[in-house]
């Protein structure tokens, strides 16, 4: 099994975008999948067997604007100089809404950070961070962390791209290894072409359709087949982006021909590198879809799992229409939209909105004359980046039908608590617009006498890097300092988890709680991403308002539990919802099962997590309930065995539990965090650096006493 060399954590990321070492040189000549050979050559810790946890090396990392503000404070507190990656980049597209001072504020944290620690800065207005990286710094072969989950995008470009928590990105950042379980590889065999009228998005719909919102929990998906040779790598970005709702590790596409042609549009044709599956690569698991026999698909509020064709839900009355987002970034998507809507008039009623997903997208967008088309049908046409997506913009009515072409659709999500969001195609989206109702594209063109529109994309990209600051020089960098606003709090101090544990259920949850019902992103909310004590006050508020108003009325380092249903924590990688429980008191969560990005989260943040051995036992603990862990640091010994025991003292009954902790988790569980858990490593080592000085000393002193007087 090869193993990569890891000489490029020394490596400048303050290269020109795009630039690094070759795939070849990476060390791709590992037989099998391409998810088994990125993985074979990146390991440096760990056996590729399913379940074992690994460690990679990471050539690139991700960060944007609401989880990166956390990663500078937790690169600071790990007393950082510079990156050590290839390149870094930090974006703004999350909160870019400038209401008041705050989100200024923190982009100019930001900028100060990246320059600091050698980060690319990537401005407000720029672009989503996942397409962007794609057109200008993604290369086939390489890994990518990012805060995230949807950094998985960039798998389009035969990536390995895994979105993770905001410190797992900073330690990458340092030049330590990404850990992860090894996950089953997911064969997808494509065959066919896409019809008429359906396009990518039906394509992970139907997967979605198939296997629900934790399908892909612990695997690699890894599209493979002949259905690919119609796909372009932006219809590949689509698929891979909404891996993410299926709980995907991550989403591999091979580097071929396509990819070739996306990277020579972008101007960076010298960076592609031809990553495919070995002759007769096998997986882990194997699925196939006939791209012929798709149909258009939606998914109905409010999961990205609850899937339906159009058809039978045509009618239904629309109120907003929106396109865009990291899950339909590409030109070709707008252009689709724009060529269906062009000489036509919105329906009375309907806000249609288009939310462009970088720069250079809107560039060529104007460039084909298609923005002029959708601003006369009636398009309200919005700033680069993901706004509604997450709730930052275009809220819809409470209660009023809007189809988006975003990837999630978890209720509040868009920033209206009562809201109605499903989750279309471009076709669909722009079909419904015109009608006022739910409508399958097939239907409007035929009523409409409409052939399928032939678009005639550009075949260079208006590259357009303005927007993209390079880092300065490491000895500019260094004497640079952190611009800190009043909004930007410091990073709570984390206790190590005691041998005991006991306080009360404060919150009892169901089946797929998403880290946005955790913590709410939204305008209310993410302003205060950087101001953890202010941000702990919305947590869990939208299952239960009054859960930090007793969180704070247990006590001062009063400890308290939550207990959740099955794929606990899905959706947004955002850490802030392990950290502000936790500052809250939380210190263990039991649950049916968990979301990969949450779980290692709370592991992350020194809240323990653990697992019901019989589901059942969910119903037997009510809100309120008194529980008791005794004997922890026995139990998670690094030998121990994973098996615990509940006690719920108000019912006088006991729970078996277990919990999935490698070794290394279980020592940052009890020292309280990652955070807490490398400074004891540190002053330990710092201690015995000294004691072995003073030694070293003191075993010289009696060698100079014994020196022969010198001669007269």
């Amino acid at each position: 099994m090869a193993r990569a060399d890891t000489d490029s954590a020394d490596t400048d990321s303050g290269d020109r975008p795009g630039t690094g070492r070759s795939a070849e040189a990476d060390g791709l000549r590992t037989a099998g999948s391409v998810a088994h050979r990125l993985i074979a050559a990146h390991l440096v810790a760990g056996r590729m067997e399913p379940g074992e946890e690994i460690g990679l090396r990471v050539d690139q990392t991700l960060t944007q604007d609401a989880t990166g503000t956390l990663v500078m404070q937790e690169l600071e507190a790990l007393g950082l100089d510079r990156v050590r990656t290839e390149v870094s980049v930090q974006y703004v597209d999350h909160n870019i809404l400038q209401a008041d001072e705050r989100n200024a504020e923190d982009h100019i944290f930001l900028r100060s950070g990246a320059r600091r620690f050698g980060l690319w800065y990537s401005k407000p207005g720029n672009g989503v961070s996942h397409p962007t990286h794609m057109q200008r710094f993604g290369i086939p072969g390489k890994t990518l962390a990012g805060s995230d989950s949807h950094t998985c995008a960039a798998g389009s470009l035969g990536m390995l791209a895994v979105g993770v928590g905001g410190l797992e990105v900073a330690l990458a950042m340092a030049g330590r290894p990404l850990h992860l379980r090894m996950p089953h590889i997911w064969g997808v065999r494509l065959t066919g072409e896409l019809p008429p009228y359906v396009s990518a998005k039906d394509v992970i719909l139907e997967m979605l359709r198939r296997h629900g919102v934790k399908g892909a929990v612990d695997r690699i998906l890894e599209y493979h087949g002949p259905g690919l040779a119609s796909l372009t790598a932006m219809d590949r970005h689509v698929i891979a982006n909404m891996g993410a709702e299926l709980g995907a590790t991550a989403t591999v596409f091979p580097a071929d021909d396509a990819v070739r042609a996306f990277l020579r549009a972008e101007g960076r044709e010298e960076d592609f590198t031809e990553i495919t599956a070995e002759p007769g690569a096998r997986y882990d698991l194997d699925e196939e879809i006939d791209l012929s026999a798709l149909e258009p698909l939606i998914a109905r509020p409010s999961s990205p799992g609850n899937v339906v064709p159009v058809r039978d839900v045509a009618g239904e009355p629309v109120s907003q229409a929106v396109v865009g987002s990291s899950a339909n970034p590409g030109l070709r998507d707008f252009a689709i939209t724009a060529a269906m809507v062009k000489g036509r008039q919105t329906a009375p009623g309907v806000s249609f909105d288009v939310n462009p997903t970088s720069r250079e997208i809107l560039q060529d967008l104007t460039r084909m004359g298609a923005t002029f088309d959708l601003i006369a049908a009636g398009a309200r046409i919005h700033q680069a980046g993901c706004l509604g997506c997450i709730g930052m913009g275009q809220a819809p009515a409470a209660g009023r039908n809007s189809l988006r072409t975003f990837p999630r659709n978890f209720p509040g999500r868009s920033g209206t608590e009562e809201d109605a969001v499903w989750l279309c195609s471009p076709e669909t989206a722009a079909a419904s617009a015109l009608t006022g109702v739910i409508t399958d594209p097939r239907e409007w063109a035929a009523r409409e006498g409409v052939k399928p529109p032939e678009l005639a994309l550009p075949e260079e990209a208006a590259v357009n890097t303005a927007s993209l600051e390079p880092p300065p020089p490491p000895e500019v960098a260094s004497g640079l300092p952190l611009e800190r606003g009043p909004n930007i709090s410091a990073l709570p101090a984390l206790d190590p988890l005691p041998d005991a544990l006991e306080g009360p259920v404060l919150l009892k949850a169901g089946d797929n709680v998403s880290t946005d019902e955790i913590s709410p992103a939204g305008a209310k909310a993410l302003p205060y991403r950087s101001n953890i004590p202010k941000l702990a006050e919305f947590t869990f508020t939208r299952l239960d308002p009054e859960y930090p108003r007793r969180a704070a009325g247990t006590g001062k380092g009063a400890a308290h539990f939550v207990v959740g249903g099955d794929n606990y924590g899905q959706g947004s990688s955002r850490e802030h919802a392990a950290i502000t429980p936790r500052h809250l008191g939380l210190r263990a969560v039991i649950a049916k099962s968990f979301a990969r990005i949450h779980w290692q989260n709370l592991a992350n943040f020194g809240v323990l997590a653990l697992e019901f051995d019989d589901p059942g036992d969910w119903d037997r603990i009510a809100a309120g309930d008194l529980l008791r862990l005794d004997g922890l640091r026995t139990a998670l010994a690094p030998d121990a065995a994973p098996a615990l025991r509940v006690h719920n003292t108000t019912r006088g009954e006991d729970y078996a539990v277990h919990h999935r902790l490698s070794p290394r988790q279980r020592e940052t569980v009890l020292a309280g965090g990652i955070i807490p858990r490398l400074a004891a490593e540190a002053e330990s080592a710092a201690e015995a650096e000294s004691a072995a000085e003073a030694e070293s000393a003191a075993e010289a002193e009696p060698a100079a006493e014994a020196e022969p007087p010198a001669r007269e």
